[in-house]
């Protein structure tokens, strides 16, 4: 079902105009705050009524059993799960004698706005009690990019009526709190029940502190509080406190039309290691300094930061309002991913909601590593180096299974496996080659080859020792990846799979390259020439599979003998096949969960002729169900690259209005990063053509009939491309660089030469002619269609 959209179209806002109760966790998700580190979940002020609270610390999780009916060996035997930690966003109003809570006495107006530019969520509120008393209420919350511990909020009151009027403001920090039962849908975080323990309590006369540590995985948390207050009254303020609970309340009598200002400061720590008395120096630290700088300073470095950060990565798209707004939410929510995440894990929902557990997937490097390496490269080392820092456990699973090498688990927070569900999560081995391949194109686009020696060269060989051990070459010479899952869950423990094949291809090629740049360092890693030649002859004999009589690539082998899956007999309301159908089915039918061999070209296009993409498109389009949200950017990029341009256009839609649109009707546990990552791949690889395959640059700019131009920046070398598509041609500017600076480009396959000394504009193609009409399988195509041009 496609709801209607929830949001006016604005370019820098997401503004809620009303509340809708039917909706509040979604959009708790939605105007969720994040710097990578600490992540407030939009939950009203007061904290009731909520669809989800949550506040978040990146990588902060309890473990949990992971039961089985049947276990088996080298199954894991534990999983983690983010934690709900103190809660600091709670502020509670009294107007007289009543409670403010929306759902009692009359709601006269409601806002919230987004402000990506200003990294700000703002709520205006006028609301009257029961009794028939009126107040006005704005709030502004931010999560600061500068201090990365540090959260603020400035709640101001104003009595709205005409008499007098008793307040009291009670602002809190809640620990444990009491949170809505799991449902049965797999994506869904597991529920933990009063997962801290408390450990020590302090107030002070406006604030206070409370550390708790998991009562398994012993990690200790710490969260303080302090308060500023204006009033034009006499105001009392004090606090008080017990194990899972703070309060500091402020009370005061107003006349009409006169404000209560109330700041609150919030910081938090957590560790394995820190001793409690450290960590509660390190937020008292945290809130000094945010009080040195104020809530004016804490607002003005916020709209510095976003200022830099927009000024480098901004997508500017004329002809769709809604997908302007859309691919600059997705940014944004990409940026409060991995800003401050710190060598700590980008996971798919961020910190915006608990969806599956908060772990991290291969969704990090294949789709959100991608943007950030051409947008805030910075994200990109620390993620890499939390990859690194996971590696003997990845070494230890790799034994476990038998291999050699490094096999990093299909999902995490910590470092460990926690897939449960061995055909979906340990047979997916691509995960490994993903990380060879953010590597390689951070290395490419930063040149930073200081990572590349100090933990690029390690990663590389061992997933090159991975990719030689699960391999083999057969009688004739072939090399064949077996028993493996790619990216489609619906076709899993299947033999060469191509995308996982031609990955692990360039992977084998990259680390032999490494090597040999780095021999030293190769050579304590005992790298031998044999070896290193080794991966170059697997690489070499790649087997990719290939249907002579259909003229197009297998997705795995012999995928193209495989029984139809009958999409005519599967009602709409059976979507996602794998709530409804068992795995059984669905793993010996032609039926794709999400984009596979497309991704395949996408990544490596490098392997496959432009007819073969065309044929490969059309043949995989009709048996593509999208049923993770992951699909529809790469849908795109395939369909902008082989002509279908318009509905190049549609899936851009799909993948960029996702959570704004709840499209797949889960956004309540966290925002989907990849697909908003997708929403700027689509653009910038797909109507922008950005390639990167052999090192250079690579542009083939088009346009669908809605849109009438497409601008991006892309960060190469320590400069900044600026690339301007138009109908006929295409612009291509450098900034930020040397004076004699160059960038070798090539622009539909053709070179350019970039300069600072003025713009390059160069003819686009036309559109290619005559293509057969693609097909989508019934009841599968995409879920927002290409707009109709304005009258």
């Amino acid at each position: 079902m496609i709801r209607e959209r929830a949001y006016p179209v604005e370019p820098w806002h997401v503004r809620e105009t009303r509340l809708d109760m039917d909706v509040l966790a979604q959009s708790e998700s939605v105007f969720a705050l994040s710097n990578g580190h600490v992540g407030l979940r939009g939950n009203l002020d007061e904290g009731e009524p909520h669809g989800l609270p949550g506040t978040y610390l990146n990588s902060f999780y309890e473990l949990r059993p992971l039961p089985y009916a049947e276990a088996g060996f080298g199954f894991p035997e534990s999983g983690q799960t983010i934690v709900n930690v103190t809660n600091g966003k709670l502020i509670r109003l009294m107007v007289d004698d009543e409670p403010l809570d929306v759902r009692y006495g009359e709601v006269l107006a409601h806002e919230r706005i987004l402000d990506m530019r200003a990294g700000t969520l703002h709520r205006s509120l006028h609301w009257r009690s029961p009794a028939g008393r009126e107040v006005r209420v704005n709030s502004t919350r931010l999560v600061s990019f500068r201090q990365r511990s540090v959260a603020a909020i400035r709640y101001e009151v104003e009595v709205a009526d005409d008499k007098p009027l008793r307040l009291i403001i009670q602002s809190e920090l809640v620990a444990n709190e009491t949170l809505p039962p799991q449902s049965r849908d797999p994506r869904v975080a597991a529920v933990l029940e009063s997962p801290l323990q408390a450990e020590e309590e302090l107030t002070t006369s406006a604030g206070g502190l409370l550390i708790h540590q998991t009562k398994v995985s012993g990690l200790r948390v710490a969260a303080a509080m302090d308060h500023e207050v204006a009033s034009p009254a006499r105001t009392s303020v004090g606090s008080e406190g017990y194990e899972d609970w703070v309060r500091t309340t402020v009370a005061c009598v107003l006349a009409p039309g006169q404000k209560l200002q109330v700041v609150k400061y919030l910081t938090y720590g957590w560790s394995s290691r820190r001793s409690l008395p450290a960590l509660r120096d390190q937020v008292g630290a945290a809130l000094a300094a945010a009080k040195l700088d104020g809530w004016d300073g804490l607002v003005r470095e916020q709209r510095e930061y976003l200022d830099e950060f927009w000024d480098a990565a901004d997508v500017v798209v004329d002809g769709d309002p809604e997908v302007q707004q859309a691919v600059r939410f997705g940014l944004f929510h990409v940026l409060q991913a991995g800003a401050r995440a710190e060598r700590r894990p980008i996971s798919a929902k961020g910190l915006t909601g608990p969806g599956y557990d908060g772990h991290a997937f291969w969704d990090t490097e294949m789709f959100v590593l991608p943007v950030l390496t051409y947008t805030h490269p910075a994200a990109v080392r620390d993620a890499l180096y939390w990859r690194s820092s996971t590696l003997e456990q990845a070494r230890e699973r790799a034994r476990t299974l038998n291999l050699a090498g490094a096999a990093f688990p299909w999902r995490t927070i910590e470092g460990p496996e926690s897939s449960g569900y061995w055909p979906a999560g340990t047979a997916a081995f691509h995960i490994a080659a993903g990380i060879a391949d953010a590597l390689r194109r951070y290395v490419l686009v930063t040149g930073d080859r200081q990572l590349e020696r100090e933990i690029g060269l390690e990663l590389l060989v061992e997933t090159a020792r991975l990719w030689r051990s699960l391999g083999h070459h057969d009688r004739a010479g072939n090399f064949h990846i077996d028993g493996v899952t790619g990216p489609d869950e619906y076709t899993a423990v299947k033999n060469d799979n191509i995308y996982t094949n031609l990955m692990a291809q360039r992977n084998l090629h990259t680390a032999a390259e490494v090597a040999m740049r780095y021999r030293d360092e190769a050579f304590h890693l005992r790298v031998t020439d044999e070896e290193a030649a080794a991966w170059r002859d697997a690489a070499a004999a790649m087997h990719i599979p290939y249907d002579e009589d259909l003229r197009v690539h297998q997705q795995v082998e012999g995928f193209t003998r495989l029984q139809e899956w009958d999409f005519e007999q599967t009602p709409p309301d059976k979507y996602p096949l794998l709530l409804h159908y068992p795995y059984f089915d669905l793993y010996r039918k032609q039926v794709i969960k999400q984009a596979d061999l497309e991704l395949a070209m996408h990544w490596r296009g490098d392997a496959f002729t432009t007819e073969e993409k065309l044929r490969n498109f059309l043949y995989y389009e009709r048996r593509t169900v999208r049923d993770s949200s992951l699909s529809a950017c790469t849908q795109a990029v395939l369909a902008a690259e082989v002509g279908y341009h318009d509905l190049a256009h549609s899936y851009l839609r799909e993948a960029a209005l996702m959570d704004l649109h709840d499209l797949n009707e889960n956004t309540r546990d966290g925002v989907h990063m990849a697909s908003l990552a997708g929403a700027w791949i689509a653009l910038v690889a797909g109507f922008g053509g950005l390639r990167d395959h052999d090192g250079t640059l690579s542009f083939a700019p088009c346009l669908s009939s809605r849109l009438n131009g497409l601008s991006f920046s892309l960060q190469w070398c320590g400069m900044r491309l600026r690339v301007d598509v138009r109908g006929h041609d295409t612009t291509y500017a450098l900034h930020h660089a040397a004076p004699d600076a160059v960038i070798e480009l090539r622009h539909h396959g053709k070179p350019v030469r970039v300069t600072c000394d003025e713009p390059v504009t160069v003819p686009n193609p036309p559109p290619r002619a005559g293509l057969p009409t693609p097909e989508q399988a019934p009841g599968r195509a995409p879920l927002l269609r290409l707009p109709e041009n304005p009258a």
